[in-house]
């Protein structure tokens, strides 16, 4: 890892820490790195379950189908390990998750997802790709509070993508496990994100 945790967590951290692992498992190595910063970290979690928390108005499938689609435009192997094991954990059907990369035709996808999923292919692009057709076709699908959400998830994993694939951080076992499994027959790898 680029940028190993600090020796000493601060009682914040840890505590975000505690909450994480409840959530998942496990703590994820970004966040270990981030520790470095409390105060950022500490922001970070808090938008964090601004935007992926319970109690959005679109749902957590189709947040984590963004959140995946945005993490493979960019191509951070880190994040696209990450966000296809949530949508797993939430539910999304192993079929529809193979199919994500493919949604422009295939018929798993509603015309709504498609548009949404549309967004987050283009807008994690660089430079940003988004033209008013795409944008205006997610409107017709969506009202402003929903398309709020959709580029929030879109933009908290712009930050993501960034961090992770500039640290080459390192995967943790499970998502490293289910995208081995179930990502590696489209062809992804774990790349600089091997375990050390």
């Amino acid at each position: 890892m680029r940028l190993e945790p600090p020796a000493t967590i601060h009682d914040a951290a840890a505590q975000a820490f505690a909450a994480v692992e409840a959530q998942m498992g496990f703590v994820p190595n970004s966040l270990r790195a981030m520790a470095h910063r409390p105060a950022v970290l500490q922001a970070f979690m808090g938008l964090g379950a601004a935007v992926m928390g319970p109690g959005g108005v679109i749902a957590p499938s189709l947040k984590q189908m963004i959140a995946y689609v945005a993490s493979l435009s960019s191509g951070c192997r880190y994040c696209q390990a990450h966000t296809a094991h949530q949508a797993h954990r939430v539910g999304l059907e192993a079929e529809r998750l193979a199919a994500l990369w493919s949604f422009e035709d295939s018929p798993l996808f509603s015309d709504a997802e498609r548009a949404a999923l549309r967004l987050a292919m283009l807008a994690a692009q660089t430079p940003n790709a988004v033209e008013d057709e795409d944008f205006a076709a997610a409107k017709a699908h969506y009202d402003d509070e929903a398309l709020a959400e959709i580029l929030s998830v879109i933009a908290f994993f712009g930050f993501l993508n960034r961090w992770n694939d500039t640290l080459a951080t390192p995967l943790e076992d499970a998502p490293l496990a289910f995208a081995q499994l179930e990502l590696s027959p489209s062809g992804w790898t774990s790349g600089k994100h091997a375990a050390p």
